[in-house]
């Protein structure tokens, strides 16, 4: 009987215990809750953006061939200096046509015998010493060996590779004596005078762009940025990355850049003479969504927000602030809604 009285006497006192340790959190809790909380705040004013984008690029020669041969052959002679400027039309490979010569010489040879026999028939027919069948036949006679020697000088020139405009000699693939093909790569020409430069840009800037804007580059190794102007973009988005695909003229010749050079593109967007900005740190990033902290009657109030272009210290606003609201920039992360704050401080 008395464990019984002992077991409820201790019962009873764990749960007095219980009960007032429960009521005293719960004061702290609200303690807390409404305790003024010191920060720092942020007044919203409108302010002009000159939005830019940055995207990777890469430099391209603005023409580049990979020489090959016409038809199969020996080479027999090469002039191909690597790295070396070479002007437009210069014989760069040669290919064994002696063969093809001595044919075109011995057609050049039965066109003069053809010509001299025609002129003979010419007179002849004035006097009626041969008929005008036989002088027509030796007129088609002419004109026949004519066109041969025509196929035969084509097929010569078909053995000889030429500068198809002025550029730089890449590396050179063949010796004297190679037995090429026309899939032989002979080497690489590339224009000098001019560079392209190619990226993309995401789907929803595809307004922003348009023939004849300029954008600028920069490059590893260079301390500045080079210009150039857009040329054309596709008409169409991919499908695979939603980006747009363009095409830009690096204006003027620069040391620093060569085909192939990994770049850094800026492109300006249209400017907004309204835009709200705010720093950066107040934005609370959620898994759907983006929130700040607003003061709205000296309370604590998350707010949505839809945000835009972003720099290096802050961010556009396009939905869910108005100008002249106060946000809260620092202790973000210790408030709860309906918090009472006072600003230490407003920008």
């Amino acid at each position: 009987m008395e464990k019984s009285l002992k077991s409820i006497y201790v019962f009873t006192l764990l749960l007095a215990f219980l009960f007032t340790s429960c009521g005293n959190g719960k004061n702290q809790q609200g303690t807390r809750q409404n305790a003024t909380q010191v920060v720092e705040g942020f007044i919203v004013k409108p302010s002009l953006l000159e939005p830019t984008i940055t995207v990777s690029g890469t430099l391209k020669s603005f023409e580049e061939t990979v020489l090959m041969p016409d038809i199969s052959g020996r080479v027999v002679m090469i002039n191909l200096p690597e790295g070396k400027f070479i002007k437009k039309g210069t014989l760069l490979v040669k290919l064994f046509d002696a063969d093809l010569q001595a044919s075109l010489r011995k057609l050049q040879t039965q066109l003069e015998i053809a010509r001299q026999t025609k002129k003979r028939q010419a007179e002849l027919l004035t006097v009626s010493g041969i008929s005008e069948l036989e002088y027509d036949q030796t007129t088609l006679q002419v004109n026949a060996i004519s066109d041969d020697i025509e196929v035969l000088k084509a097929q010569i020139s078909k053995t000889e590779v030429l500068a198809p405009y002025d550029g730089v000699i890449g590396l050179r693939n063949i010796s004297l004596g190679t037995q090429v093909t026309p899939s032989t790569p002979l080497t690489t020409i590339r224009d000098a005078n001019h560079l392209k430069l190619d990226f993309s840009v995401p789907e929803k800037y595809s307004q922003d762009i348009y023939d004849g804007k300029m954008i600028s580059f920069s490059v590893q190794g260079a301390d500045t940025s080079f210009p150039a102007h857009i040329m054309a973009a596709e008409n169409g988005i991919e499908a695979a990355t939603r980006n747009l695909r363009v095409r830009a003229v690096v204006n003027g010749q620069f040391s620093e850049l060569r085909p192939g050079v990994f770049a850094t593109v800026e492109v300006p967007l249209a400017i907004i003479p309204d835009a709200l900005m705010i720093p950066t740190q107040s934005v609370i990033p959620q898994e759907r969504n983006k929130k700040v902290i607003v003061a709205r009657n000296g309370k604590a109030l998350f707010v949505t927000i839809l945000t835009g272009t972003r720099r290096s210290k802050d961010i556009e606003v396009v939905s869910g602030l108005n100008a002249g609201d106060t946000i809260v920039t620092t202790g973000i992360l210790f408030l709860r809604p309906n918090s009472i704050l006072k600003f230490s401080k407003i920008h």
